[in-house]
């Protein structure tokens, strides 16, 4: 859908255009190819959010596989594709094929780009539901996104046991009962990841799941590992932003690790430990192992959001250097609940005394220095919390 637009974000009315709709439209947004651009996406993203729309940012160089897992896993209402490498009459179907493979046949695809006219029908007969061509308006893309929705069944019609876990989650996470008799567990190892925004969080986690999947090669008896990453609704239009797995590589990963982003406002955990149970108690697929570690990862957006702690056995805190003084360190309520402290940016300015200060007041709790964006610390984290 890159090229459908001109409209500068500015001139877009904030507005919540889905309040009356059976629930918020949830739209997977991602770049299949090798196109590395994507302005015209995110222009997309911005629009459907200011409109109520929770959208998920899956980012560039997607597969069809890695997309269908996204949708899977998200239960998403509509994939939009946005499509620019001229391959979309081989990637279109194959994204098609990924969700029936994966469980999901019923999620629609639009795609949009640069798009011949005679490849239109032929596509469509493939099974892309929608297409948008160059000149598409903002406002048409919202509406079609908007028509996707449908109450959602408790069941998926394929039973795959992780499109389930999916299903399960989005009802409870929007005060619906699920599926009576679905199993419940918690798994072995559920951790909260917390802190200010921009210190990393999502690079953070997404290293640890990596770590772990790398690690369950060797290992099978460590399960599979999942992540539940919340991200703030606008105030204004009840919208959000999902950007969480943008930090993951699904191309490589794949299923190896379950991935489900949640909006809520403030610190609204209402079905947390509903869905902790669900996932913990999610049947094994063929081939893979059952979920025993979790991460939940936090909007941590102020020195008071500490609620985390009730539902996680151990809680990490992660900051930056330049994140305050040591008299901030002591009145920042946030610290409190630190099992673990995560010194992340770590090759920046003031991490030695970001370091110091931490140890001040620590006490016996560990203090790891990492650079998520490069590995480092990731194996002496992981190690420390499996421990």
């Amino acid at each position: 859908m890159t090229q459908t637009l001109n409209v500068a974000t500015t001139e877009f009315e904030r507005l919540d255009r889905c309040a009356a709709l059976d629930h918020r439209p949830r739209v997977l947004l991602g770049k299949m190819g090798l196109d590395g651009h994507d302005r015209g996406v995110k222009v997309i993203a911005r629009a459907l959010r200011d409109s109520g729309v929770h959208v998920i940012y899956s980012g560039l160089w997607q597969t069809p596989r890695s997309l269908a897992i996204s949708a899977r896993d998200e239960d998403c209402d509509v994939i939009a594709a946005s499509m620019m490498s001229n391959s979309h009459l081989v990637l279109g179907p194959r994204l098609v094929e990924g969700l029936r493979d994966l469980g999901r046949p019923d999620i629609p695809v639009h795609m949009g780009g640069i798009l011949p006219q005679n490849d239109i029908p032929v596509l469509l007969q493939a099974g892309v539901k929608r297409l948008f061509t160059t000149g598409t308006g903002l406002l048409d893309i919202v509406e079609a996104v908007k028509s996707e929705v449908r109450p959602l069944p408790q069941t998926v019609p394929s039973g795959h046991p992780t499109a389930q876990l999916s299903r399960d989650i989005s009802l409870l996470h929007n005060h619906r009962p699920c599926r009576p008799g679905a199993p419940r567990r918690r798994p072995q190892r559920v951790f909260g990841i917390t802190g200010s925004p921009g210190a990393g969080k999502s690079t953070l986690v997404a290293a640890l799941a990596a770590e772990h999947a790398r690690r369950a090669e060797a290992s099978p008896e460590l399960g599979r590992i999942a992540v539940v990453a919340f991200d703030p609704m606008s105030p204004i239009t009840n919208g959000a932003l999902l950007g969480d797995r943008l930090r993951v590589d699904f191309n490589r990963l794949e299923e190896r690790v379950f991935y489900r982003s949640l909006a809520i406002s403030g610190e609204d955990y209402h079905a947390l430990d509903e869905i902790v149970q669900l996932i913990g108690g999610c049947p094994a697929a063929p081939g893979q192992g059952a979920f025993n570690t979790l991460f939940i990862e936090t909007v941590g957006a102020g020195q008071n959001e500490t609620r985390i702690r009730k539902h996680a056995d151990r809680t990490v805190v992660v900051l930056v250097p330049g994140m305050g003084d040591a008299v901030q360190m002591d009145k920042a309520g946030i610290l409190e609940i630190a099992d673990v402290f995560v010194c992340n940016k770590a090759d920046h300015h003031g991490q030695h005394q970001l370091v110091r200060d931490l140890r001040d007041i620590a006490g016996r709790r560990p203090v790891i220095e990492t650079v998520a964006t490069h590995g480092k610390g990731i194996p002496e984290l992981y190690d420390l919390l499996m421990a």
